[in-house]
Order: structure tokens, then sequence, then C-alpha cells
């Protein structure tokens, strides 16, 4: 069973589909305590880090989730759930995350080139990822295969060795975590056809 984390912010219906597609039981639920007993724990998330890290607090979700993490189960973050993860984020002033990664969120630079040309921000469409360790949520997927992203801000990990999935988009940023057990792309693999979908299917059977 996928458990998957309704804290008032997140595409949840399209994230619980996307597992049913492969086979798997999902479960969305907003009760702390269910994601206190999680099996497979996912964290989705769109919007400001500020107002969903504020969701997360008033929800009674930070303690289940840094509990969930500390067991070394299954734990996958997307999009804004990868960056709740890290320390802090400079979007909209300085807000604190969950810290378990230690590492920082930052924005894409308004000058950011490439090619002699400007690229908008938000970085929004299909992007190669390049995978960069051992991370079995890629297991059976060719490398550098694309992905849909819709971000302007990426993630800073300190130890780069956590960078589990780089991207080019005027630079090379993280796009891909792993901690162990602890996985989390700031694609949205929900959204990214059959290699998205391969995702799901590899967190489902960890």
């Amino acid at each position: 069973m996928i458990t998957i984390i309704d804290y008032g912010m997140g595409n949840l219906r399209s994230v619980q589909k996307g597992f049913e597609h492969v086979g798997l039981q999902a479960r969305v639920t907003d009760d702390p305590s269910i994601v206190a007993s999680a099996e497979h724990l996912v964290l989705p998330g769109v919007g400001a880090f500020r107002d969903c890290m504020a969701h997360l607090r008033e929800g009674g979700f930070v303690e289940p989730i840094l509990r969930h993490v500390e067991a070394e189960r299954p734990f996958l973050g997307i999009c804004l759930g990868l960056q709740l993860l890290f320390t802090q984020s400079e979007e909209f002033g300085t807000h604190e995350g969950l810290g378990l990664v230690p590492g920082k969120v930052v924005r894409f630079p308004a000058d950011l080139m490439a090619g002699g040309e400007r690229l908008k921000v938000p970085h929004m469409g299909w992007n190669q990822v390049r995978f960069e360790g051992d991370s079995p949520l890629f297991a059976g997927i060719a490398h550098e295969t694309s992905f849909y992203f819709v971000h302007s801000y990426y993630v800073v990990p300190d130890d780069a060795a956590a960078c589990a999935a780089t991207t080019g988009y005027g630079e090379r940023f993280c796009s891909s975590i792993r901690q162990g057990n602890l996985m989390a792309t700031q694609f949205h693999p929900e959204k990214s056809q059959q290699a998205g979908l391969q995702i799901l299917k590899n967190f489902g059977e960890l």
C-alpha cells in the first residue's frame, strides 16, 4: 500500500492514479496516524515552500515523516516534496525545511542563458535527466530519458553524493536525490508518461 500525504497542497489524485495504473494500491490521507504507520510514503507538493511547511506542521505530519525516514522505510518526494526535505529555502525569504537532506533550495538566476538566448523561469516542460548514482527509482529506464518539469527553484545538497540525477537548464542542477530509502525527484513522474510510471512502479516494489 502506497500512502500519499494530503496536507492541502499537491496534485494528489494524479499521483494516486499513476500508482494504480501500474497495479499498485495507493491511498490519499490527511490523517497523521495513518502516515505514521505507512509502509511506502509519498510527499507530493505544489505551491510555495513556506506555505507547504506551515501546512505540514499544522497537520501534524512533520514528526511522522521524520520517524518514517529514520526507520528507513521507502519515501518518495515529488517536485516541492523534494525541496521540503532540505534544510532551508530562499523562496520569498529564508524558511526552514524538514532538514532531512543538508542543503538549500535556490532560485534559477534571472539571467539564465543557453545558446545565446535567455531561458524562461519557471523551467517548464520536458528535459533530459542524467543518472548520477544507483537510485533504484531509475531501474529499467534509459540514461538521459526526458521527464516533465515545472519549477523556479532547485535543490543544492551539501553533499554531492546525495544527488542521484542532474538536468541541464542553463547550468546543471540536481533533479533527484537519494539517501538510502529516502528518494525524491524535482520532475513529476506522474506526468512523465511511461518512464514516469516506471519510476512509480520501481518505488512501489522497494
